[in-house]
């Protein structure tokens, strides 16, 4: 299809034009599903409108045309449901005078959207979302609506207005009472720190967070504090820690989505220490489990990872494949971890010009993006490559240590090897 028309941003809920402008065909299911989400959220605008001014026939006519969009979707999509109900939703909005039947399905809708990295659309949502509940929004709906949309910033590394977003949620939370609120603020805020590259300051701050937790009782704060925690110190170089900290968390966590993750980054951390064979477990589980479009993704890219360590060529080529395959729905972030293990991956097995590449590709995205850690990382890494030496590139480019066992270690791949087993299903993690 062509390319969106000059000015197109400038119109109301102009993200999901652009979708459908830039699907391959006018008739494909992202063309469709792209329509079908602008009208939807044209006919939601309606809701804000004067009732007396309106049109007596304009929401009906809209609202007929909208559900006609809808049937054209695949059936086998969530977006469709998720579309459908936030139309009917909004009809029911409108005929009692009562915005707030619109918001849970709004709210629902935007999350999906996060959840497959479509995330300029999904702070389009939540900002129709605001707009629709306007003053009448209770302080938990708002405060829920403010956490999820820094939280969708700080997954687009905006990380300035992630933390305005953070600290008006937090100003908001107190204001309310809502301690629980509060702690998911200064956790986010201390989460943005730490991908801005002040890890010391981000440890502290998730210090502070987990002894005044120590007088509450939130078991997954508890869990979601630790997770945090153990990624600051896997940055930071503490990898045995880092890695008591994440399995921790897994443990305290009720929910698939949040245990997933934490096994995930529980697979990376095995790998750095050397444990391949136990981070390719708990990875595969993740893959299995399916869940988060990112998780999956970022559990494909470790894979491909752990096979260019064992210097597996087929299992390299064929993970990578998987790869490249959801790469243009990766956010930067995960894009550049991408190209940087995949050129890691493909030095190790001596092709040093394809490899330069990949890195040139990897160093661009995180340039891109303000990565500004990654770009210090692959610049390293790329002059290895230039001074052409291969057998001291492939040492520097080897990822994990030796393999090192402790007490904790061992504990923690005795769990590993138990996943797919009843202990698992034990804790609920339904898949």
């Amino acid at each position: 299809m062509a390319e969106p028309a000059p000015g197109l941003r400038a119109l109301p809920h102009a993200v999901f034009l652009e979708r459908m402008a830039g699907a391959p065909k006018a008739s494909s299911s992202e063309a469709r599903l792209g329509r079908a989400a602008f009208v939807a959220l044209r006919l939601v605008d309606l809701l804000t409108h004067d009732r007396q001014a309106l049109h007596a026939g304009a929401f009906h006519y809209q609202h007929v045309a909208t559900e006609r969009a809808c049937r054209d979707l695949p059936a086998n999509r969530t977006e469709t449901t998720h579309l459908v109900g936030l139309v009917r939703s909004t009809a029911e909005a409108f005929q009692a005078g009562d915005n707030s039947l619109a918001l849970p399905a709004l709210f629902a809708y935007a999350y999906c959207l996060e959840d497959e990295l479509r995330l300029d659309e999904a702070l389009d949502v939540l900002d129709t979302t605001l707009h629709v509940g306007g003053e009448a929004l209770q302080p938990p709906d708002r405060i829920a609506i403010r956490l999820r949309t820094a939280r969708v910033l700080r997954k687009q590394n905006q990380f300035e207005t992630a933390e305005a977003a953070y600290a008006t949620a937090l100003r908001t939370a107190h204001a309310a009472g809502d301690h629980r609120s509060a702690f998911l603020s200064r956790l986010g805020a201390a989460l943005v720190t730490q991908a801005r590259g002040n890890l010391s300051h981000a440890e502290l701050l998730l210090r502070e967070i987990l002894a005044d937790l120590d007088r509450q009782s939130y078991p997954d704060l508890e869990g979601a504090t630790r997770h945090a925690l153990g990624t600051t110190l896997l940055l930071r170089g503490q990898i045995p820690d880092a890695l008591g900290e994440v399995w921790r968390a897994f443990e305290l966590y009720e929910d698939e989505s949040s245990r997933l993750r934490a096994l995930n980054d529980s697979g990376v951390m095995l790998l750095a220490l050397g444990r391949v064979e136990d981070a390719e477990r708990a990875l595969t589980e993740v893959v299995r489990c399916g869940g988060a479009r990112d998780n999956v993704s970022n559990a494909l890219i470790e894979l491909m990872h752990c096979a260019s360590y064992r210097r597996d060529r087929v299992a390299f080529a064929r993970r990578r494949a998987e790869c490249e395959a959801r790469a243009q729905d990766m956010p930067p972030n995960i894009l550049v971890d991408f190209r940087l293990k995949a050129g890691i991956g493909t030095a190790r097995f001596g092709n040093l010009r394809k490899a330069g590449a990949l890195l040139a590709a990897a160093l661009d995205v995180a340039e891109r993006g303000g990565l500004h850690e990654f770009e210090f990382r692959i610049e390293r890494i790329m002059a290895g490559l230039d001074d052409c030496e291969p057998e001291i590139a492939v040492s520097e480019l080897a990822a994990a240590e030796p393999a090192t066992t402790s007490q904790q270690l061992e504990a923690v791949c005795a769990s590993v090897a138990r996943l797919g087993c009843d202990a698992v299903s034990d804790k609920r993690l339904g898949c």
